[in-house]
Protein backbone atom coordinates (compact mmCIF):
# COMPACT_ATOMS: atom_id res chain seq x y z
CA UNK A 1 0.00 0.00 0.00
CA UNK A 2 1.29 3.49 -0.81
CA UNK A 3 2.41 5.71 2.01
CA UNK A 4 0.18 8.54 3.07
CA UNK A 5 -2.86 7.04 1.40
CA UNK A 6 -5.63 5.89 3.69
CA UNK A 7 -8.32 3.56 2.46
CA UNK A 8 -11.77 3.75 3.96
CA UNK A 9 -13.06 0.44 5.26
CA UNK A 10 -16.02 -0.69 3.20
CA UNK A 11 -18.89 -2.61 4.70
CA UNK A 12 -21.89 -4.48 3.40
CA UNK A 13 -24.11 -1.51 4.35
CA UNK A 14 -22.26 0.63 1.75
CA UNK A 15 -22.95 -1.85 -1.06
CA UNK A 16 -25.41 -1.12 -3.88
CA UNK A 17 -26.87 -4.62 -3.68
CA UNK A 18 -27.45 -4.47 0.09
CA UNK A 19 -29.09 -1.04 0.01
CA UNK A 20 -31.45 -2.10 -2.78
CA UNK A 21 -32.27 -5.44 -1.08
CA UNK A 22 -30.63 -7.45 -3.88
CA UNK A 23 -28.03 -9.19 -1.70
CA UNK A 24 -28.64 -12.78 -0.60
CA UNK A 25 -25.58 -12.92 1.68
CA UNK A 26 -25.55 -12.21 5.38
CA UNK A 27 -22.00 -10.96 6.00
CA UNK A 28 -20.45 -8.35 8.28
CA UNK A 29 -17.83 -7.32 5.73
CA UNK A 30 -17.91 -6.57 2.01
CA UNK A 31 -17.80 -9.55 -0.34
CA UNK A 32 -16.13 -9.95 -3.74
CA UNK A 33 -19.19 -8.55 -5.54
CA UNK A 34 -19.15 -5.27 -3.57
CA UNK A 35 -20.12 -2.22 -5.63
CA UNK A 36 -20.39 1.23 -4.03
CA UNK A 37 -23.86 2.72 -3.93
CA UNK A 38 -24.00 5.98 -5.90
CA UNK A 39 -26.95 8.37 -6.27
CA UNK A 40 -26.98 7.76 -10.04
CA UNK A 41 -27.14 3.99 -9.57
CA UNK A 42 -24.88 1.08 -10.31
CA UNK A 43 -21.76 1.95 -12.28
CA UNK A 44 -19.18 -0.49 -13.64
CA UNK A 45 -15.78 -0.46 -11.94
CA UNK A 46 -13.26 1.92 -13.47
CA UNK A 47 -10.88 0.22 -15.84
CA UNK A 48 -7.30 1.04 -16.71
CA UNK A 49 -6.75 3.49 -19.54
CA UNK A 50 -5.15 2.24 -22.74
CA UNK A 51 -2.17 4.41 -23.62
CA UNK A 52 -0.34 3.92 -26.90
CA UNK A 53 3.43 4.19 -26.89
CA UNK A 54 5.11 6.54 -29.32
CA UNK A 55 6.66 4.86 -32.34
CA UNK A 56 10.41 4.72 -31.78
CA UNK A 57 11.54 3.90 -35.29
CA UNK A 58 11.81 6.73 -37.72
CA UNK A 59 12.85 4.56 -40.65
CA UNK A 60 11.52 1.17 -41.73
CA UNK A 61 13.86 -1.80 -41.54
CA UNK A 62 13.04 -2.80 -45.11
CA UNK A 63 11.19 -1.27 -48.03
CA UNK A 64 10.27 -2.17 -51.56
CA UNK A 65 12.55 -0.71 -54.20
CA UNK A 66 11.31 2.36 -56.01
CA UNK A 67 10.25 2.18 -59.66
CA UNK A 68 13.57 3.68 -60.78
CA UNK A 69 15.56 1.10 -58.75
CA UNK A 70 13.51 -1.76 -60.22
CA UNK A 71 14.00 -0.46 -63.77
CA UNK A 72 17.77 -0.24 -63.19
CA UNK A 73 17.87 -3.84 -61.95
CA UNK A 74 16.01 -5.20 -64.99
CA UNK A 75 17.60 -2.94 -67.63
CA UNK A 76 20.72 -5.02 -67.95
Amino acid sequence: MARGRTTAKVSCEDCFFHRNMLCALNLDEACATFRPDHPEGLRPPQQMRLVFRQERRVRTTWAFPTAEEQAALHAA
